[in-house]
Protein backbone atom coordinates (compact mmCIF):
# COMPACT_ATOMS: atom_id res chain seq x y z
CA UNK A 1 0.00 0.00 0.00
CA UNK A 2 1.04 3.33 -0.77
CA UNK A 3 1.66 5.45 2.59
CA UNK A 4 1.04 8.68 1.00
CA UNK A 5 -2.57 7.43 0.31
CA UNK A 6 -2.79 5.75 3.55
CA UNK A 7 -5.60 7.88 5.98
CA UNK A 8 -5.41 7.49 9.64
CA UNK A 9 -8.52 5.63 9.83
CA UNK A 10 -6.70 2.41 7.66
CA UNK A 11 -3.42 2.79 9.90
CA UNK A 12 -2.68 0.70 12.80
CA UNK A 13 -3.09 3.21 15.74
CA UNK A 14 -0.36 1.25 18.21
CA UNK A 15 1.67 -1.79 17.84
CA UNK A 16 4.68 -3.20 19.89
CA UNK A 17 7.95 -3.71 18.56
CA UNK A 18 11.52 -4.36 19.25
CA UNK A 19 13.16 -1.08 19.61
CA UNK A 20 17.02 -2.35 20.39
CA UNK A 21 17.96 -6.11 19.57
CA UNK A 22 19.66 -8.36 22.07
CA UNK A 23 21.27 -11.52 22.25
CA UNK A 24 20.06 -14.31 24.87
CA UNK A 25 21.74 -18.15 25.65
CA UNK A 26 20.79 -20.83 27.50
CA UNK A 27 22.13 -24.81 27.38
CA UNK A 28 19.84 -27.66 27.27
CA UNK A 29 21.55 -30.98 27.95
CA UNK A 30 25.43 -29.43 26.68
CA UNK A 31 23.42 -27.95 23.64
CA UNK A 32 24.04 -24.65 23.24
CA UNK A 33 20.86 -22.10 21.46
CA UNK A 34 21.64 -18.24 21.58
CA UNK A 35 18.90 -16.44 20.20
CA UNK A 36 19.91 -12.58 18.12
CA UNK A 37 16.57 -10.79 17.88
CA UNK A 38 16.38 -7.68 15.63
CA UNK A 39 13.89 -5.24 14.32
CA UNK A 40 13.41 -5.32 10.88
CA UNK A 41 10.79 -3.30 8.48
CA UNK A 42 10.70 -5.83 5.58
CA UNK A 43 10.69 -9.58 4.16
CA UNK A 44 13.85 -8.62 2.72
CA UNK A 45 15.37 -6.69 6.15
CA UNK A 46 14.49 -10.08 7.84
CA UNK A 47 15.93 -12.40 5.44
CA UNK A 48 19.19 -10.60 4.94
CA UNK A 49 19.64 -10.59 8.80
CA UNK A 50 18.88 -14.64 8.51
CA UNK A 51 21.71 -14.74 6.09
CA UNK A 52 23.68 -12.88 8.05
CA UNK A 53 23.41 -15.17 11.29
CA UNK A 54 24.19 -18.31 9.14
CA UNK A 55 27.99 -16.52 8.09
CA UNK A 56 28.21 -15.40 11.35
CA UNK A 57 27.11 -19.21 13.00
CA UNK A 58 28.30 -21.15 9.54
CA UNK A 59 29.45 -23.77 12.00
CA UNK A 60 26.79 -24.54 14.34
CA UNK A 61 24.37 -27.51 13.64
CA UNK A 62 21.39 -25.58 12.91
CA UNK A 63 20.39 -21.22 12.68
CA UNK A 64 16.42 -21.76 12.82
CA UNK A 65 14.22 -18.32 12.72
CA UNK A 66 11.29 -17.00 12.55
CA UNK A 67 9.95 -13.12 11.88
CA UNK A 68 6.55 -11.03 12.13
CA UNK A 69 6.54 -8.54 9.38
CA UNK A 70 3.76 -5.42 9.21
CA UNK A 71 2.02 -3.26 12.21
CA UNK A 72 -0.89 -6.22 11.84
CA UNK A 73 1.93 -8.83 11.55
CA UNK A 74 0.74 -9.61 8.13
CA UNK A 75 3.37 -11.18 6.95
CA UNK A 76 5.03 -13.99 8.89
CA UNK A 77 7.62 -17.07 8.39
CA UNK A 78 9.82 -19.65 10.45
CA UNK A 79 11.82 -22.12 9.60
CA UNK A 80 13.23 -25.51 11.40
CA UNK A 81 16.58 -25.74 9.22
CA UNK A 82 17.01 -28.81 9.49
CA UNK A 83 15.42 -29.82 13.23
CA UNK A 84 12.07 -31.66 13.45
CA UNK A 85 9.72 -30.34 11.82
CA UNK A 86 7.50 -27.62 14.30
CA UNK A 87 9.72 -28.26 17.22
CA UNK A 88 11.86 -24.82 16.59
CA UNK A 89 10.63 -22.17 13.87
CA UNK A 90 7.10 -22.71 14.87
CA UNK A 91 7.91 -22.44 18.41
CA UNK A 92 9.74 -19.67 17.91
CA UNK A 93 7.35 -17.81 16.06
CA UNK A 94 4.35 -18.24 18.25
CA UNK A 95 6.58 -16.87 20.91
CA UNK A 96 7.38 -13.63 19.19
CA UNK A 97 3.54 -13.42 19.15
CA UNK A 98 2.48 -14.21 22.01
CA UNK A 99 4.33 -11.06 23.46
CA UNK A 100 2.66 -8.97 21.18
CA UNK A 101 5.41 -7.99 18.62
CA UNK A 102 5.87 -6.96 15.14
CA UNK A 103 8.09 -6.31 12.78
CA UNK A 104 10.43 -8.15 14.75
CA UNK A 105 12.96 -11.75 13.35
CA UNK A 106 14.40 -13.72 15.55
CA UNK A 107 17.36 -16.66 14.82
CA UNK A 108 18.40 -19.33 17.33
CA UNK A 109 21.87 -20.51 16.62
CA UNK A 110 21.89 -24.52 18.31
CA UNK A 111 25.57 -26.09 18.44
CA UNK A 112 24.47 -29.69 19.39
CA UNK A 113 26.08 -31.07 22.51
CA UNK A 114 25.92 -34.79 21.94
CA UNK A 115 22.34 -35.60 23.72
CA UNK A 116 19.07 -35.87 21.63
CA UNK A 117 16.52 -33.50 23.16
CA UNK A 118 13.63 -35.09 21.35
CA UNK A 119 10.36 -33.45 20.24
CA UNK A 120 9.19 -31.82 23.64
CA UNK A 121 12.71 -30.74 24.94
CA UNK A 122 13.62 -28.99 21.26
CA UNK A 123 10.39 -26.92 21.49
CA UNK A 124 10.97 -25.61 25.36
CA UNK A 125 14.55 -25.11 24.31
CA UNK A 126 14.14 -23.04 21.05
CA UNK A 127 10.75 -21.46 23.75
CA UNK A 128 13.10 -20.69 26.45
CA UNK A 129 15.95 -19.47 23.75
CA UNK A 130 13.50 -16.73 22.41
CA UNK A 131 12.39 -15.48 25.82
CA UNK A 132 15.93 -14.89 27.06
CA UNK A 133 16.71 -12.66 23.82
CA UNK A 134 13.65 -10.81 24.11
CA UNK A 135 14.83 -10.11 27.40
CA UNK A 136 17.87 -8.59 26.38
CA UNK A 137 15.86 -6.40 24.11
CA UNK A 138 14.58 -3.10 24.64
CA UNK A 139 11.04 -3.21 23.42
CA UNK A 140 8.86 0.26 22.24
CA UNK A 141 5.11 0.51 21.88
CA UNK A 142 4.28 2.26 19.61
CA UNK A 143 1.39 5.03 18.87
CA UNK A 144 0.26 6.73 15.72
CA UNK A 145 -0.30 10.50 16.36
CA UNK A 146 -0.12 13.77 15.45
CA UNK A 147 2.40 16.69 15.46
CA UNK A 148 0.78 19.68 16.43
CA UNK A 149 1.58 23.47 17.85
CA UNK A 150 -0.35 26.31 19.66
CA UNK A 151 0.64 29.27 18.54
CA UNK A 152 -0.02 32.15 21.59
CA UNK A 153 0.99 35.42 23.33
CA UNK A 154 3.06 34.74 26.06
CA UNK A 155 0.26 35.17 28.49
CA UNK A 156 -1.08 32.19 27.52
CA UNK A 157 1.82 29.85 27.18
CA UNK A 158 1.62 28.81 30.99
CA UNK A 159 -2.10 27.90 30.35
CA UNK A 160 -1.34 25.70 27.19
CA UNK A 161 1.81 23.92 29.38
CA UNK A 162 -0.40 23.47 32.05
CA UNK A 163 -3.06 21.64 30.18
CA UNK A 164 0.15 18.98 28.51
CA UNK A 165 1.06 18.37 31.38
CA UNK A 166 -2.00 17.54 32.90
CA UNK A 167 -3.12 15.10 30.36
CA UNK A 168 0.58 13.79 29.73
CA UNK A 169 0.98 15.14 26.22
CA UNK A 170 4.54 15.38 24.94
CA UNK A 171 6.06 18.96 24.28
CA UNK A 172 8.37 18.51 21.66
CA UNK A 173 9.70 22.11 21.40
CA UNK A 174 9.11 25.32 22.07
CA UNK A 175 10.38 28.49 19.94
CA UNK A 176 9.85 32.23 21.52
CA UNK A 177 9.63 35.22 18.99
CA UNK A 178 7.22 38.15 19.34
CA UNK A 179 5.01 35.17 19.88
CA UNK A 180 5.40 31.52 21.81
CA UNK A 181 5.36 28.69 19.16
CA UNK A 182 4.82 25.01 21.32
CA UNK A 183 5.50 21.64 19.22
CA UNK A 184 3.41 18.63 21.19
CA UNK A 185 2.43 14.72 20.17
CA UNK A 186 -0.62 13.97 20.35
CA UNK A 187 -2.51 10.40 19.84
CA UNK A 188 -4.68 9.89 17.10
CA UNK A 189 -7.67 9.50 19.49
CA UNK A 190 -7.15 11.70 22.04
CA UNK A 191 -6.17 15.00 19.70
CA UNK A 192 -9.67 16.23 18.83
CA UNK A 193 -10.38 16.15 22.60
CA UNK A 194 -7.52 18.00 23.84
CA UNK A 195 -7.99 20.77 21.29
CA UNK A 196 -11.60 21.45 22.61
CA UNK A 197 -10.08 21.68 26.38
CA UNK A 198 -7.23 23.97 24.89
CA UNK A 199 -9.63 26.22 22.83
CA UNK A 200 -12.03 26.13 26.24
CA UNK A 201 -9.38 26.82 28.85
CA UNK A 202 -7.64 29.70 26.79
CA UNK A 203 -11.40 31.25 25.81
CA UNK A 204 -11.15 30.21 22.27
CA UNK A 205 -7.54 32.54 21.57
CA UNK A 206 -5.04 29.37 21.22
CA UNK A 207 -5.94 26.43 18.57
CA UNK A 208 -4.05 23.96 17.07
CA UNK A 209 -2.22 23.50 13.76
CA UNK A 210 -1.52 19.83 12.60
CA UNK A 211 2.13 19.53 10.89
CA UNK A 212 2.04 16.41 10.37
CA UNK A 213 1.92 12.32 11.66
CA UNK A 214 4.16 9.95 12.87
CA UNK A 215 4.62 6.78 14.91
CA UNK A 216 5.66 7.71 18.75
CA UNK A 217 6.87 5.68 21.70
CA UNK A 218 8.64 6.81 25.16
CA UNK A 219 11.92 5.41 26.74
CA UNK A 220 11.76 6.82 30.05
CA UNK A 221 10.88 10.60 29.18
CA UNK A 222 12.58 10.74 25.97
CA UNK A 223 10.02 11.04 23.18
CA UNK A 224 10.90 8.52 20.18
CA UNK A 225 9.63 9.67 16.74
CA UNK A 226 9.58 7.38 14.18
CA UNK A 227 8.30 8.29 10.69
CA UNK A 228 7.12 5.24 8.91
Amino acid sequence: MDRTKETVRERVKEYTTVYTGGTGEITEKKSRFIATIRPVESEEQAVAFIEEMKKKYWNASHNCSAFIVGERGELTRCSDDGEPGGTAGRPMLDTLAGAGLCNVCAVVTRYFGGTLLGTGGLVRAYTAAVQEGLGRCVLVHKKLGYKKKAVCDYADVGKVQYRMAQEGIAQLHTEYTDRVTVHMLLPVDEAQAFEKRLTEATAGRVALETEGETYFGLAGEEVLLFER
